[in-house]
């Protein structure tokens, strides 16, 4: 089969198109997935500059997210049969093969139904960024109907579906967003306050909205000193969320002080530790966010689709910035 192979760490250059052996099922619980798209995210990037998680296992595949149609099932298969439609984040971390490849195996418990509305690259883009938000908002932060949420970048990838699954909940929302071109599209999403960052200080901006008490939950998926500048922007007994590893200056007193409750989101941790139960419960998310998705309450957004063999290319727009939603690649 194709398959992006990368080789060695450094530049896009790195990830070049080669014949590799098909996979073939091992457990009887697997099933085998012709794969016709892969969502392309930030972590891709970084693990093909710094390496992966499993440095001793190259040349690696890498890629998350997969969507394709279920070729052959284990013997003990239950969930899906052949001609199945499945979407799924699995592998791609350096272990078990990624899905920047014509084809790719699952446990079944690991895969979900695709949404039958949307496309096989709709649906390649969004396992993880639906986790991730999902995971942060309802399970970290708890967020209930009523509640005043802050959303940073939300014209990103995890952004722009935690608008929506915010909004889901009954929540209001403020986001963050660098072009006036993506806050018309937050606003397209359900978003009631869209912050202009490069024009007007996010935290004055949030509290005028909240007249001056801060938001019930803060959801940083920026990183660097953005988490630090949030706890002003969150009330005290508020909630923060973070996907990025939180900067060294981080001024932790402040958040002390306001007696805020700090949690630490990374979807990839049940694939990293082997949590079998965990990695069920991430595939049962994506069925919920099926239904969403099928019923028209939740959309996912892709701005541009690349081939397979210009996974370089998709790496290069992904670093440069300024992506609305998602890219991915068609990979069959």
């Amino acid at each position: 089969m194709r398959a992006v192979l990368m080789t060695r760490t450094g530049s896009p250059d790195v990830l070049q198109v080669a014949e590799v052996p098909a996979p073939v099922l091992q457990r009887n619980t697997e099933v085998l997935v012709r794969l016709k798209a892969a969502g392309v995210n930030p972590i891709d990037t970084k693990l093909r500059q710094r390496g992966t998680f499993f440095s001793d296992r190259m040349p690696a595949i890498l890629g998350c997210d997969g969507a394709g149609i279920v070729e052959a099932v284990g013997s003990a298969v239950q969930k899906f049969r052949p001609g199945d439609e499945v979407y799924f984040c699995n592998g791609g971390i350096g272990g078990h093969p990624g899905n920047y490849a014509e084809w790719a195996i699952v446990d079944e418990a690991f895969a979900a139904r695709k949404p039958a509305s949307i496309s096989f690259a709709e649906a390649a883009a969004a396992p993880l960024v639906l986790i991730t938000a999902w995971e942060a908002l309802y399970d970290r932060a708890r967020l209930q109907p009523g509640h005043r949420a802050l959303i940073h970048a939300g014209a990103g990838g995890v952004g722009h579906v935690a608008i929506q699954l915010a909004k889901l909940k009954g929540a209001s929302v403020c986001t963050t967003v660098s072009t006036p071109a993506k806050a018309r599209f937050v606003h397209s999403l359900g978003a009631d306050l869209e912050i202009l960052y490069r024009d007007r200080d996010f935290v004055q901006a949030t509290l005028d909205w909240t007249k001056g008490q801060g938001v019930d939950v803060t959801f940083d998926t920026v990183g660097g000193d953005i988490l630090g500048k949030s706890f002003a922007a969150t009330q005290i007994y508020g909630d923060l969320v973070t996907i990025l590893e939180p900067a060294p200056t981080t001024p932790w007193k402040v958040a002390r002080n306001r007696n805020q409750r700090i949690s630490l989101e990374l979807m990839l941790t049940p694939m990293l530790q082997n949590l079998v139960e965990a990695q069920k419960a991430q595939a049962r998310i994506l069925d919920q966010c099926a239904r969403l998705i099928d019923n028209g309450e939740l959309k996912i957004h892709v701005q541009e689709i690349f081939p397979l063999a210009e996974a370089a290319n998709a790496h290069r727009a992904l670093e440069a910035g300024g992506i609305i939603g998602k890219l991915v690649l068609i990979t069959g």
